[in-house]
């Protein structure tokens, strides 16, 4: 109900401070599961498109985004987003699993493959989590391309600013191949990723964006 409440008031207030054009809505189902698998280029992401979506969607959202800054903390926990402990094996493992129980239950399961935010506007090779639910689930994954959010939310503004934002939702995509398998999770990753730089239009980069930043920080 709190969701609810929340997306009723959040909704107006999103659209006038991003003027979102959003392509591709329709590719979100009325009605059963799917997965939102989108880039990352700001911490709102995870806020602004379950508010400008008529579907409840739940998404991922590392600690640091509920501890670390106030106002990505509050809106993350209204929205109900699944918190991850990235430094824990058992505990990322512990919210696939609740995402493929949401998934199970016919609901929408958000998730940003990269895993973190990008550190310079490029996308980053994604992660095998989304595979994982894919293929145990046999969800479709909607590819999404955010435009302009990193204007929202700069890296350090503790402030939201009004900027004009971008979405853009593919069509399905489904998957065959065992979950279990690392190959095929490789394999299913890279389809998805694909299918999100094709959207964004970003130069891809084939390394892990937290490698990235620990490299960036380490020769600063």
């Amino acid at each position: 109900m709190l969701y609810e409440v929340v997306k009723f008031a959040a909704a107006p207030l999103a659209h006038a401070m991003c003027r979102p054009h959003i392509t591709g809505a329709a590719n979100v189902p009325r009605s059963g599961p799917a997965i939102l698998a989108a880039n990352h280029l700001s911490v709102l992401d995870s806020f602004l498109l379950p508010a400008l979506l008529p579907r409840h969607v739940t998404f991922t959202a590392k600690n640091e985004y509920f501890d670390g800054n106030p106002v990505s903390g509050f809106f993350m926990r209204i929205g109900g987003s699944l918190p991850i402990d990235r430094e824990s094996a058992h505990a990322a493992q512990a919210m696939l699993d609740a995402a493929a129980d949401l998934l199970e239950r016919g609901e929408l399961f958000g998730i940003h493959p990269e895993g973190t935010r990008s550190p310079d506007g490029r996308l980053y090779r994604g992660k095998i989590g989304v595979a994982w639910l894919a293929l145990k689930t046999g969800a479709p994954v909607l590819p999404v391309a955010l435009k302009g959010t990193e204007k929202v939310l700069p890296v350090g503004a503790k402030v939201p600013r009004p900027a004009k934002i971008g979405i853009s939702i593919g069509g399905p995509l489904r998957f065959e191949g065992d979950h279990t398998k690392a190959r095929d999770r490789r394999r299913v990753t890279d389809e998805i990723m694909a299918a999100i730089q094709k959207l964004s239009g970003q130069e891809y980069v084939p390394a892990y964006a937290a490698s990235h930043k620990s490299t960036s920080e380490g020769t600063a």
